[in-house]
């Protein structure tokens, strides 16, 4: 493979002009230059995107970090904001801490040394040591989905709480009275607002929460568990939120385990729409989160960073809308 030295030699000027020529770093006359360029096309010659990189002290890469690379919903963020680096001229670096609060030191520590530009992190629950580790570091960041209050970095989110409330008004909506949720871990700010999304809209209902929410781990096991949980409960709920697809998902595989025809004898709603969720037997009526607004803002918002073209933090709250398909329908029990 041809080096530097080759080039230089075959053009019959320095290493340092070749430099010049491949970095665009300082005039060279339009002879040398063109000598340079047929040496690099003649030797096959591919500069070190490393060096150059030390040299310009950017490397024109992103690093990401998500909780979880099974779970849909972050492949599809993940599949936008590659879409939005790559139009962009950057790579990405990505890297799954498996919802491991303590893992993400350590991620955040592998990123740094490989001198990426900006970073996009989804935090995996509650982790004392990240806002400290986050600023230490000294690194243009990006928060997506899940806010750290003591981090005064820039952040794109979904309103969770407002995605709650459409799930439970349509639910109610529809008659139902007794409503369940299986919510997701706790410490997770998602699966708290989401919680509390579905908390206050049946309290403006005057319905009671009171025994109805089964914790989650936003695995499709988890709502499976959780599912079980609830159709042992007396008298069963006519309907259920969960927080997020992926849960749902495992939840429809319980009840028709049990026998209960969704949406006949239980309706359910999740949270998220991955695209698995229209395919789901009976298509899933969900929350949708505007993945790929969240995605491109996300890169937006960090290369105005990386680029000095805003210095202040920045929050960016997106709007959810209600997907209703076939998992819900009117209750069709005795009024309550």
């Amino acid at each position: 493979m041809a080096t530097i030295k080759d080039v230089a030699r075959q053009a019959n000027v320095s290493v340092t002009t070749v430099s010049h020529v491949v970095n665009k770093t300082r005039f060279v006359s339009e002879e040398g230059r063109n000598r340079v360029e047929q040496a690099i096309r003649e030797l096959g010659y591919v500069p070190s995107a490393v060096a150059r990189s030390l040299q310009r002290s950017a490397t024109h890469t992103l690093g990401m970090l998500i909780p979880n690379s099974s779970n849909p919903y972050f492949a599809e963020i993940v599949r936008g904001i590659e879409d939005r680096c790559f139009g962009a001229g950057y790579n990405l670096l990505l890297c799954n801490t498996d919802d491991e609060p303590r893992r993400q030191g350590m991620v955040l520590q592998v990123l740094a040394e490989r001198r990426v530009d900006g970073l996009i992190v989804v935090s995996s629950g509650e982790d004392p040591a990240l806002p400290e580790l986050l600023s230490g570091l000294r690194i243009p960041t990006v928060m997506v989905d899940r806010e750290i209050d003591t981090l005064p970095c820039d952040l794109v989110e979904t309103a969770h709480m407002q995605g709650a409330l459409l799930a439970v008004q349509h639910l109610t909506a529809l008659g139902h009275r007794r409503i369940a949720c299986i919510g997701g871990p706790a410490g997770v700010a998602t699966a708290d607002q989401r919680a509390e999304g579905w908390r206050m809209a049946l309290a403006g209902q005057g319905l009671p929460s009171a025994g109805l929410l089964q914790p989650g781990d936003f695995t499709s096991e988890g709502g499976y568990a959780a599912m079980h949980a609830i159709l042992r409960q007396t008298p069963r709920p006519s309907a259920v939120f969960v927080a997020n697809d992926l849960m749902a998902i495992g939840a429809l595989c319980a009840a028709h385990e049990c026998g209960v025809a969704v949406p006949d004898e239980l309706s359910l709603v999740g949270f998220d729409d991955i695209e698995l969720a229209r395919f789901a037997c009976p298509p899933l009526t969900t929350v949708a989160q505007p993945k790929q607004r969240i995605a491109s803002m996300a890169v937006d918002m960090l290369l105005e960073r990386i680029e000095g073209r805003r210095q202040d933090a920045r929050k960016v709250v997106l709007q959810p809308e209600l997907r209703v398909r076939a998992s819900s329908a009117p209750y069709r029990g005795t009024p309550v």
